[in-house]
C-alpha cells in the first residue's frame, strides 16, 4: 500500500482538487467525512493525501475477511494511524455504525474518511444516520480549470465580490468539443486524444453491464439501461418528465418500459452518481408569475452523454444545435464545483412567461448571480444578455436584492469582459472559484514560486525572474529588463545577456493584451504585457514592459529557470 508521503518518494504526483480546502475544513468540523461521488473522479486519490492510514475495503486479497471482521470486531478495521482512510467502505456496511460508535467514544475531529462510488445496498444494515458525527462532501469529475484546460484569469469569488473582469480564454471550437467528449476523468486528462475519449465510453458500458444491477443487488435489462441512458443524453438540460423518458422509450422498443421502471432506473443512476439533476430555483417575484419546479436533467459529466450516444467531437461541430447543450452541461459540472466551495449552489429558473435562465448561483449568505450559457459569438451572447435581463425585470430586488452580477459564460469567445448594459460575458476557460488557489504538484499549472518582502509565498504580484543561484535569500532578486520587441528570440537573446550564469531563456512566449485599460492574461505563460499605442505620426507601435502586475500569472519552474513572483 502506497501512502501519500510514499507516493511523492516514488515520482507520483497529485493534481490539486477544489475540493481539499473543503475536505481539511471538514475534518477540523467532524470526527469523520464522508466523500460521495461518481466512480473514477479522484475521491480516493484526493482521500489519500489527508490519510495517515488507509483500508481498501473492497481489495480482493481481504474483502470476505473485511466484511466478517465488520461484523464480529469492527475495530480491529479502525485501528490505525488517523485520519484513517476508509475505501469503498460500503462493501462492509457495519463500518458506518462502527465509525460512529468510535466517534463517539473517542473524542476528537478528523479521526476518519469514508470514500465511496454508491450508497450501500441495505441501507438497514445501518443504526445511526451520522448526524453530529459525519460530514458529507460530494466530489465531481474535474473542472476545466482542475485540468489545466482554464487560465484561471477570471475567479467566480471574485466576481461576487466586485464585478471587476478581465482574462482570456485559449480554447477554439475544436478543444471544447474535445474537452466535453473527454470529460473531466483525472486519469484521462494526461492521456492521447484518441485514447482519453474511450475512457467515457468504456465508462457507460461497465455501467450498463455490470454497475446497473450491482448497485442494490436488482438484476436490470442491459438493453434497457442503454435506452434510458440514450433518451436522458438527447433530453439533457430539459425540465423532461419520467412519464415522457418512459414514451420515447416506448417509441424504439416494442416491449416497452413502464414509468415506473424509468423511475426505478432513475434512481439507481443517481445512487452510482452518473446522473444529477438541477433543482428550480424560487425567488420572490414582482407578480404573481408561476414559476416551474421541474428538475432540469443532467450527466454528472457530459462525456457520459456524450458516450451514451456514441458521439464524439467531430459529431459536434458537425451539430452546432447539440453542441450548445453539451457545452451548457460541461458549464453547469464546473460552476457546481466552483459554487460548492463557496458554499453556494446552482439552480435553473424558468416561469409560465417562459423567462429562463441557465444557472443561478446562490450563496449561502444571500448574494445571488444570474447566468445564461452560450457557445458564443456576438448574436448569441446578445441573446443571453436581453434574456438575463427579462428575468431580473421578474424579480422582486426589493425584497431579494440585486444579483450580485449577470453574466454570459461562453465557449468560443476569447476575452472576458463587461458590455455596455453591465452584463459580464466570460468565457468558461478563463474561469475558475477563488482568487487565489494554489494548485499544488500540478504538470500543467505548477504553484508560484516565489514570496513577498516578509517571506511569505505571493501569488500575485509583478512578473521577476530569477537564476537558480539566485535563490539564496543574501541575494536580492533582480527584474527582467523592459523590452521593446514582439520578436521572443530577441526576448530570449537579451535575457541570455542580462542574466548571470546559467543563462535564462523563455521557454514560453505568450504575452497578454491590455483592452479598455485592463490586463488580460494569456494562457499560462504570460510573461510579457503586449500593447498598441499610436505614435504622433499615426502609426502603431508596439511595447513590451513586465512591469504591470498579472492577477492570473503562474510561474513556471524547470531545470534551467526559475520564474518568481515578487
Amino acid at each position: 500500500m502506497l501512502y501519500p508521503k510514499d507516493m511523492e518518494e516514488k515520482g507520483f504526483s497529485y493534481r490539486s482538487r477544489i475540493v481539499d480546502s473543503t475536505l481539511r475544513r471538514k475534518l477540523k468540523g467532524k470526527g469523520a467525512v464522508l466523500i460521495e461521488g461518481p466512480k473514477w473522479c479522484g475521491k480516493t486519490t484526493t482521500a489519500e493525501q489527508f490519510a495517515r492510514s488507509i483500508l481498501s475495503v473492497d481489495d480482493p486479497a481481504t474483502v470476505d475477511a473485511n466484511r466478517i471482521l465488520s461484523e464480529i470486531d469492527p475495530e480491529k478495521l479502525l485501528d490505525g494511524e488517523q485520519p484513517r482512510l476508509l475505501d469503498e467502505w460500503q462493501v462492509a456496511p457495519k463500518l458506518w455504525d462502527a465509525v460512529r460508535h468510535h466517534v463517539d467514544h473517542h473524542k476528537g475531529q478528523g479521526q476518519f474518511i469514508l470514500t465511496g462510488s454508491s450508497v450501500p445496498a441495505d441501507i438497514s444494515e445501518t443504526i445511526h444516520s451520522g448526524t453530529g458525527r459525519f460530514s458529507w462532501l460530494v466530489m465531481r469529475p474535474m473542472t476545466l480549470f482542475e485540468s489545466g484546460d482554464s487560465t484561471g484569469d477570471v475567479s467566480l469569488a471574485s466576481l461576487f465580490e466586485s464585478g471587476q473582469v478581465s482574462g482570456c480564454s485559449d480554447l477554439n471550437i475544436d478543444r471544447l468539443a474535445f474537452l466535453v467528449c473527454r470529460g473531466g476523468w483525472p486519469e484521462s486528462i494526461d492521456m492521447d486524444e484518441d485514447v482519453a475519449l474511450d475512457q467515457a465510453f468504456d465508462y457507460i458500458d461497465a455501467v450498463i453491464r455490470t454497475d446497473m444491477s450491482r448497485v442494490d443487488g436488482v438484476g436490470r435489462d442491459p438493453q434497457k439501461v442503454r435506452m434510458l441512458l440514450r433518451s436522458y443524453a438527447r433530453n439533457q438540460g430539459s425540465q423532461i418528465s419520467q412519464a415522457f423518458l418512459s414514451a420515447e422509450i416506448s417509441s424504439d422498443d416494442r416491449a416497452g418500459v413502464s414509468e415506473e421502471t424509468v423511475s426505478e432506473y432513475l434512481k439507481a443512476l443517481r445512487k452510482l452518481h452518473v446522473v444529477e439533476d438541477m433543482g428550480a430555483w424560487n425567488p420572490n417575484l414582482r407578480s404573481k408569475t408561476a414559476v416551474r419546479t421541474s428538475d432540469t436533467r443532467y450527466f454528472v459529466d457530459p462525456s457520459l452523454a456524450a458516450a451514451s450516444l456514441r458521439i464524439g467531437p467531430k459529431d459536434l461541430i458537425n451539430d452546432l444545435n447539440t453542441f450548445g447543450f453539451f457545452f451548457e452541461a460541461l458549464v453547469i459540472r464546473d460552476l457546481r464545483v466552483y459554487a460548492e466551495s463557496l458554499d453556494g449552489d446552482v439552480y435553473h429558473y424558468r416561469d409560465n412567461m417562459n423567462n429562463e435562465c441557465d444557472a443561478v448561483i446562490h450563496l449561502r449568505d444571500g448574494r445571488y448571480a444570474l447566468l445564461e450559457v452560450k457557445l458564443g459569438g456576438s448574436t448569441l451572447v446578445n441573446e443571453g444578455a436581453e434574456a438575463l435581463k427579462k428575468v431580473l425585470r421578474r424579480i422582486d430586488t426589493d425584497r431579494m436584492g440585486e444579483p450580485a452580477f449577470m453574466a454570459v459564460v461562453t465557449g468560443t469567445d476569447r476575452y472576458a469582459y463587461r458590455r455596455d448594459d453591465g452584463v459580464l460575458v466570460v468565457p468558461i476557460g478563463a474561469l475558475k472559484n477563488r482568487s487565489r488557489l494554489s494548485m499544488r504538484n500540478d504538470s500543467r499549472r505548477p504553484a508560484p514560486f516565489g514570496r513577498d518582502r516578509s517571506g511569505h509565498h505571493c501569488p500575485i504580484a509583478s512578473l521577476t525572474c530569477l537564476t537558480k543561484s539566485s535563490l539564496n535569500p543574501s541575494n536580492s532578486p533582480r527584474p527582467l529588463m523592459t523590452h521593446s520587441t514582439e520578436n521572443p528570440s530577441e526576448v530570449r537573446k537579451d535575457l541570455s545577456e542580462s542574466s548571470s550564469s546559467p543563462a535564462m531563456s523563455l521557454l514560453a512566449w505568450s504575452p497578454a493584451t491590455i483592452m479598455n485599460g485592463t490586463v488580460a492574461t494569456s494562457r499560462h505563460f504570460a510573461w510579457f504585457i503586449r500593447r498598441t499605442v499610436s505614435s504622433k505620426d499615426g502609426n502603431p507601435s508596439t511595447v513590451v514592459t513586465n512591469t504591470l502586475p498579472i492577477p492570473a500569472l503562474q510561474s513556471f519552474i524547470c531545470s534551467s529557470q526559475y520564474v518568481a513572483l515578487a
